[in-house]
């Protein structure tokens, strides 16, 4: 077992995909013999007890093909399983160590239960870095022939967040939409807005320009069909650019707050134009302390 966890920690570094670094591992370990000693199940379809009790236990027991230690089996989306399905697991991962090891691959640890974890050498995965998108969409673009701008890479990497796989799909879709790869082109097919406008409708609100600051909210909802979280969550980002801390501050306080109602089911527009107001009263009040 602690072979199969340097093994894992050596690929992980080469990799940052949770399921490729996986199946390499496996690849590494079976060679020939793969095909007939790893199983893969995505737990987010097959994620009752049923299967636990049945795919998984049969495979789980049987002693794996040719000259390998053990079989593998691979349960993607683990976080997604019931809570049934997880307890009946940590039996059958307890029992069946001899024959077969577990890769239980998800977003959310705090999804899977303390038994299993405990059972469990814990690998993380950090998103990709900049760079290393930026040099994949790059040598993808030149073998495409596609014409990439250093904006529209800018813009595709702000809105994958470190996803490779996004970065690819958003790429290709916006070589699919005109000539030159750019950052209008890429917020177009993302959905999202230049950064540009979330960052003037909230100094329009921070210089008492309510009424402007509404229009352009009303426009964001409306020709761009945003919804409010995602205008919240480019307003998070944007916040992020100013140099004074206490604004950063309090900026957030009311953005979570905003955030809150709107996950409480509360009427879009009418939480948003509260929002930009109490940012207006924020810029007052900030002003007249400074």
């Amino acid at each position: 077992m602690a072979l199969l966890g340097q093994d894992l920690r050596n690929i992980k570094d080469l990799l940052k995909g949770k399921t490729t670094a996986a199946l390499c591992l496996a690849r590494d370990l079976f060679g020939d013999n793969f095909e007939g000693n790893i199983l893969e199940l995505n737990a987010s379809d097959t994620r009752g007890i049923d299967v636990i009790r049945t795919t998984v236990k049969n495979f789980a027991r049987t002693m794996g093909l040719g000259d390998v230690p053990f079989k593998i089996l691979v349960l993607d989306e683990a976080d997604n399983m019931t809570s049934d399905a997880q307890q009946a697991l940590r039996r059958t991962m307890e029992k069946y160590t001899r024959t077969c090891r577990f890769i239980l691959i998800g977003n959310y640890s705090s999804k899977i239960i303390e038994p299993i974890q405990s059972r469990c050498s814990i690998f993380r995965f950090p998103p990709l870095s900049q760079a290393d998108v930026n040099k994949q969409l790059k040598n993808i673009a030149k073998k495409e022939k596609a014409i990439l701008s250093e904006e529209g890479i800018k813009a595709i990497l702000d809105s994958a967040e470190g996803d490779m796989r996004k970065s690819i799909n958003i790429l290709q879709a916006a070589a699919a939409y005109g000539d030159e790869i750019n950052a209008d082109v890429v917020y177009q097919v993302t959905g999202r807005i230049h950064p540009d406008e979330i960052r003037k409708m909230i100094q329009h609100a921070l210089s008492k320009n309510f009424l402007e600051a509404r229009e352009q909210l009303h426009n964001l909802l409306i020709k761009y069909g945003l919804s409010g979280i995602d205008i919240l969550k480019q307003m998070n980002k944007e916040i992020l650019y100013f140099e004074d801390d206490g604004l950063k501050i309090k900026l957030m306080n009311l953005l979570g707050e905003a955030e809150f109602r709107l996950s409480e089911g509360a009427n879009e527009e009418i939480q948003l134009n509260a929002l930009l107001a109490n940012i207006a009263l924020l810029g007052e009040s900030y002003k007249a302390t400074k």
